[in-house]
């Protein structure tokens, strides 16, 4: 057991956040927490953290928070990153100062013992050797270099200082610490914010093997589903503990949700037959002890409370007046660039009515350029980009650059469609779960959530047959996500959309088109897409309607990528081989007869160093390698 939690409360501007929370977190619990913005997730993860205060109660709801004392509890806050003057790779290292600190001494020790052979000295050698190999202190660069490489930090970016990264970078430079420091209890607020498909693959890998418990804030259902064995939400201050995935928690809270409200219903329909019959019975003499035999019976009841029905109360369609030609967009030999970096030339592809286009790739590859080239926002320096007759396009900027920051949310609204009355507005902003105060405050001041929410706003009085969205889940909770899901699912337009989000990816795309390292177009939807790019790298896609597809490979490229390959095979095989050779060695070195004999010790802590080098020259070159992939 790591921490138990009971009678947990937190109260701001005096009203409840968080009521009477009940937890209790074990060594390998995988556990997801979820609910609505503003319920109260950050919140909880904070006062176990320690960071925030929670309610002093009287008996017998005395609050009580209790961590094992051994604990360690790791925290990352949702968008807080690391600001400091050392590089990427001294951030690393300083991790594991203490593992360093046991090197120094083995280097004086030895130092000792070769000139003295004191007996004191070879003990204390001998134990900081255990504690050191114990630790995996042999494997420090190795295991830094494997978690900066999975969170997107290059050997190129090992000399960077950090102050002067990106707010994205830092986030996952925080990331990558907070990894290597490998806590009892690891806390992530919406970890997979600022990171690319390919390295949420990545993220979820190394997290289904850590050792300790997670407990993580997410709006992404395929992380949760991955990871998490049970799923706690927050609803109306209150938390619940689910056993199963977010899929499995989906189901058993329709259930449960099914389940209370017919006690609910069952108790009123019995409460309404006893007070009617009070209400006939109670002045006839006759049946008056009869009435207050029920009254009685009504006071004693223990009343069910109605239970709170999740309901998704947005109502956003995306409809349009003019249905588009058969051929949409055609794209012949296009070269894509952002200033005078060419990132793909001859991109080709058509756009046919009713396609539903995922594009997806890594951070910088071009997504948002690709989208931005074909509306004409960016030039195409070279082919052809052709929108057919009767398109009519409604774009969703992830950046909400087309938002006036000044203006108020309604005004935004009235500024474009000037003929609509303040009522019309209000409804259609309540249909997007904008209500109330917020509509009048301005676009700058709302959170990110609410601009992409009246940014749909805007696109449903466009009534474009053709969407292009870039990256439209972003900012949104889980339940607005799932809202957003079901309106494009049922929309009968075209759409281009960039995203990271797989849920959506697979439920909408029966075309990807993959930016990396060139354009590839990829005739199937998200799943066959991944379980075909699993399979096989590189995928060969399907091309069924005879499109081009370019990855600019000369026969000479691919030689050596294949030549690469089967060097990584090869290096990765003594690597294996070199880890077993280490561990027999450990194994003897731990042999009480070679423990008290400095010399044999000696030898074979020589040997175990030399190999142990070889091993590291050898995960450098491995590593090498796959940053040139």
């Amino acid at each position: 057991m790591i921490l138990t939690m009971k009678n947990i409360s937190r109260v701001y501007n005096g009203a409840y956040v968080l009521e009477d929370v009940q937890l209790t977190i074990e060594n390998n619990d995988r556990i997801g927490l979820v609910g609505v913005n503003g319920c109260g997730k950050s919140t909880l993860l904070r006062i176990i953290a320690g960071l925030e205060e929670y309610e002093s109660r009287p008996e017998p709801d005395i609050p009580m928070l209790s961590v094992r004392r051994d604990a360690r509890i790791g925290f990352l806050q949702q968008d807080t990153g690391l600001d400091r003057s050392s590089t990427v790779y001294e951030e690393m290292k300083s991790v594991f100062s203490d593992l360093y600190a046991i090197w120094d001494e083995m280097k004086s020790l030895e130092q000792v013992i070769s000139e003295t052979g004191d007996e004191k000295a070879q003990e204390r050698y001998a134990r900081r050797t255990a504690e050191f190999e114990a630790k995996d202190g042999y494997q420090i660069d190795v295991n830094i270099r494997k978690v900066l490489t999975g969170m997107g930090f290059g050997a190129d970016m090992y000399d960077r200082v950090i102050s002067t990264l990106s707010g994205g970078e830092k986030t996952r430079l925080a990331l990558a610490r907070l990894l290597l420091e490998a806590p009892d209890l690891l806390m992530l607020d919406e970890p997979t914010n600022h990171l690319d498909a390919d390295t949420v693959i990545w993220l979820e890998g190394y997290l289904s093997e850590y050792k300790g418990a997670l407990l993580i804030v997410s709006h992404d259902r395929y992380f949760l589903d991955k990871l998490c064995t049970s799923i706690c939400d927050i609803e109306q201050r209150h938390l619940r503990r689910w056993k199963g995935n977010y899929t499995a928690y989906l189901k058993l809270r329709a259930e449960d949700d099914d389940r209370r409200m017919k006690l609910w219903e069952a108790q009123q329909e019995e409460i309404a037959k006893l007070q009617d019959f009070i209400d006939r019975n109670l002045v006839r003499a006759s049946t008056s002890n009869m009435a207050k035999s029920r009254i009685k019976k009504l006071e004693s009841m223990e009343l069910i409370d109605k239970p709170v029905i999740h309901h998704k109360t947005a109502d956003i369609r995306f409809s349009y007046d003019i249905e588009p030609p058969e051929e949409v967009l055609t794209v012949k030999g296009a070269a894509l660039t952002a200033g005078d970096n060419v990132l793909a030339r001859d991109v080709s592809f058509t756009v046919r009515r009713g396609d539903r286009i995922g594009i997806t790739g890594p951070n910088g590859a071009g997504k948002s350029t690709l989208i931005k080239m074909i509306q004409g926002i960016y030039p195409c320096g070279e082919g052809k980009i052709f929108w057919n007759k009767n398109v009519k396009l409604s774009y969703f900027d992830q950046e909400n650059t087309q938002l006036h920051p000044e203006l108020t949310l309604i005004d935004e609204i009235h500024t474009r469609y000037r003929g609509m009355t303040d009522e019309k507005i209000r409804k259609l902003l309540g249909s997007v779960r904008l209500t109330g105060e917020n509509v009048f405050k301005r676009v700058d001041v709302v959170s990110g959530g609410e601009r992409a929410k009246l940014c749909f706003a805007l696109m449903m009085l466009e009534r474009g047959n053709v969407l292009i969205l870039d990256e439209p889940t972003n900012h949104l909770d889980i339940d607005t996500r799932e809202i957003l899901e079901e309106a494009l699912a049922e929309s009968t337009a075209t759409m281009i959309f960039v995203s990271h989000d797989r849920y959506l990816l697979d439920r909408l795309s029966t075309r990807i088109i993959e930016v990396r390292d060139g354009v590839t177009v990829y005739d199937m939807g998200y799943s066959e897409y991944i379980s075909r790019k699993t399979e096989t790298e590189p995928v060969q896609a399907e091309k069924p309607r005879q499109e081009k597809t370019t990855s600019h490979r000369s026969k000479q490229q691919r030689a050596e990528d294949a030549k690469r390959k089967a060097r990584i095979k090869e290096l990765e095989e003594q690597i294996h081989d070199l880890d077993q050779e280490l561990a027999r060695l450990q194994e003897e070195m731990a042999d009480p007869d070679i423990a008290g004999d400095y010399i044999r010790l000696n030898e074979k802590c020589t040997e175990y160093e030399d190999k142990k080098r070889l091993s590291s020259d050898l995960a450098d070159e491995w590593l090498m390698l796959l940053d040139e992939g």
